[in-house]
């Protein structure tokens, strides 16, 4: 199970760091990743991680503003989303990706959480 929080309202420019907590004992051996989905648009990729916390991967829209980051210690991984704008605005969900799938292809992740939402207002 997978459990978003942090989520909110935020005006253009600011921050908001989100939380992912999984339970389970193998949330440390999976890459976990997170994901937003847009009013009216597909879900799409905004960053992810190896299960190591070494290795992070971007969406270009999002790179140098946003830090993926995990604790294997307290099963979580965290998302700090900076500089926001108002396209951010989004549901946004964490992943699991045990078989090191493409990022590209949500389809493909295995364990959704339900989301939370933040809204960037102008």
């Amino acid at each position: 199970q997978l459990v978003e929080s942090g989520g909110g309202l935020v005006q253009a420019g600011g921050s908001l760091r989100l939380s992912c907590v999984a339970s389970g004992r193998t949330f440390s051996s999976y890459a976990m990743g997170w994901f937003r989905q847009a009013p009216g648009k597909e879900r799409e990729f905004v960053a992810g991680v190896d299960w190591s916390g070494d290795i992070t991967y971007y969406a270009d829209s999002v790179k140098g503003r946003f830090t993926i980051s995990r604790d294997n210690t307290k099963n979580t991984v965290y998302l700090q989303m900076n500089s926001l704008k108002p396209e951010d605005t989004a549901v946004y969900y964490c992943a699991t990706n045990r078989y090191g799938s493409s990022w590209y292809d949500s389809s493909l992740m295995d364990f959704w959480g339900k989301g939370t939402l933040v809204t960037v207002s102008s």
